[in-house]
């Protein structure tokens, strides 16, 4: 398996985003995450996944 892992400030420093929000999108199922331990990791191809679809909306739109 080589799956990337990303930790919520990679993924803050990707989106350009705080925090609140990140945490939001995963409360929310929009960005996966799993828990190892008590830190949370982002599949990067979660991300890029989440990215792909936010680029279909926004053209769809």
């Amino acid at each position: 398996m080589t799956e990337e892992l990303l930790t919520v400030p990679e993924v803050m420093g990707w989106l350009k985003v705080g925090r609140t929000t990140v945490y939001d999108l995963i409360r929310t199922h929009r960005l996966p995450s799993l828990t190892i331990g008590r830190s949370r990791r982002i599949p990067a191809d979660g991300l890029r996944d989440f990215l792909a679809a936010r680029l279909q909306y926004e053209e769809a739109a």
